[in-house]
């Protein structure tokens, strides 16, 4: 293990110093963490599973007895499942104890498949309950939807990152909840890139949508009951809020140490390591980049036809970024941006998740790409992610990293005050 890492970073140190051989290195390089993935797994740290109990767990072993009563509109998707793999639509539709009226789905659909700007009401196939869809004409629950429902229910796995819009769907419906005199019951699942790091620019009040519903961080270390919690108390919703805790998870956990079953969040969420990623590599994708969308490997890779993959490869390895490294790459989506075309950037692999910060990432690439190509790099959407101007404007006019931390580190600091009253796990 140790051989394999001291060769890595040699590898590296002479991309770093030879740039005319950068790629030849860089498929070397490649190659050797390729296999050192295969052997010591140094994708993830080594874990035993654990005996993590979600919200859905909870409520099976107790007998459903906290929805005793209830007509219920659930709020899920395919990530809706207990430990076993079974599903919550099933485990609440057979439970003599409540009465499931209703199910409302969110971005890409009920099954997670769809890729597209709007989703049409449906029917479940096993039950026959209407599904309303949260991504088409609303993104709200109607008064009409509401109708016959007295609980409303949310269970969907999150990934830990601000503009990934189920919390935003959260956030929507607990309004309309509020606003219809209905109870709200929040499912718990982990946050699965951990619950202790938080990381990046607050988006700024005004800001909000619905890849930015509240005021947070880029990364917020918080489960989606704790994030109930925060917008039932900040927004003034005044809701009957429930969240059924998860039992057995620590906020240290990445979601291989829970020993629940990862199911992809959505249809380019494909593994942890891409969960991990995507809060840094993430922001980046509003700007005429590909971050890997089209091809097997999303959020683990970037480009653009106007790119110059060894050029960046050198720049982003000589910042000396921690747990990561940048390989020169080619590649060509087959469909979303670019689709056909051949695109130059880089692979961007994760040698030490424990040491990898990925808003730190995101922001560093975005300096190497505003000094290296400011021409090329269109970054006129960037703010639509980052949600916060003045970082915005730093990146633009090619600050350093630290300054961008100094810009941001007040807000930050007054969101883990703010963040702090609402956590419910050690």
């Amino acid at each position: 293990m140790e051989s394999v890492m001291v060769f890595i970073r040699m590898l590296k140190s002479s991309l770093i110093n030879i740039g005319a051989s950068a790629m030849l290195v860089g498929c070397i390089l490649n190659s050797a963490v390729v296999h050192a993935v295969e052997i010591t797994g140094l994708d993830s740290t080594t874990v035993v599973a654990g005996n993590v109990l979600t919200g859905i767990d909870v409520l099976e072993r107790d007998g459903f007895k906290q929805l005793a009563g209830a007509n219920i509109g659930l709020i899920t998707n395919q990530t809706g499942i207990n430990r076993l793999a079974v599903s919550n639509i099933q485990l609440l539709h057979n439970a003599s104890a409540v009465n499931l009226r209703a199910i409302f789905s969110p971005e890409h659909g009920l099954f997670g498949k769809l890729d597209v700007d709007r989703i049409e009401n449906s029917k479940e196939p096993m039950t026959g309950i209407k599904v309303y869809s949260l991504y088409g004409t609303t993104y709200r629950p109607t008064p009409e939807m509401l109708k016959g429902i007295d609980t409303l229910v949310f269970d969907i796995q999150d990934i830990g990152t601000r503009f990934y819009t189920y919390i935003s769907t959260m956030g929507y419906a607990m309004q309309a909840a509020a606003s219809n005199g209905i109870r709200f019951v929040v499912l718990d699942r982990p946050n699965p890139i951990n619950g202790i790091t938080v990381s990046g620019p607050v988006s700024l009040e005004g800001k909000q949508s619905m890849v930015g519903f509240h005021r947070l961080p880029v990364r917020h270390g918080m489960t989606i009951g704790e994030l109930a919690k925060m917008f039932n108390a900040e927004l003034k919703l005044d809701l009957d809020l429930e969240v059924i805790p998860l039992e057995g998870w620590r906020r240290t956990d990445f979601f291989d140490a829970t020993g629940l079953p990862w199911i992809n969040p959505s249809p380019n969420m494909r593994s942890l390591t891409e969960a991990i990623l995507y809060p840094g590599i993430g922001l980046l994708e509003t700007t005429n980049l590909s971050v890997g969308r089209g091809t097997d490997t999303p959020f683990e890779r970037l480009g653009a036809p106007w790119l110059a993959a060894k050029m960046l490869a050198l720049e982003l390895n000589r910042q000396n970024l921690p747990g990561v490294l940048f390989m020169p790459l080619q590649f060509t989506p087959d469909s979303s941006k670019f689709n056909g075309e051949l695109c130059r950037g880089v692979s961007i692999q994760i040698e030490d998740r424990d040491q990898y910060e990925s808003v730190r990432t995101g922001i560093e690439i975005a300096l190497v790409l505003r000094r290296l190509f400011k021409l090329e790099w269109k970054t006129g959407n960037l703010g639509r992610l980052l949600g916060n101007e003045p970082v915005l404007k730093a990146i633009r006019n090619g600050r350093s990293y630290p300054d961008i931390v100094d810009i941001y580190t007040p807000g930050l600091e007054q969101f883990k005050q703010r963040r702090s009253q609402y956590l419910i796990y050690k």
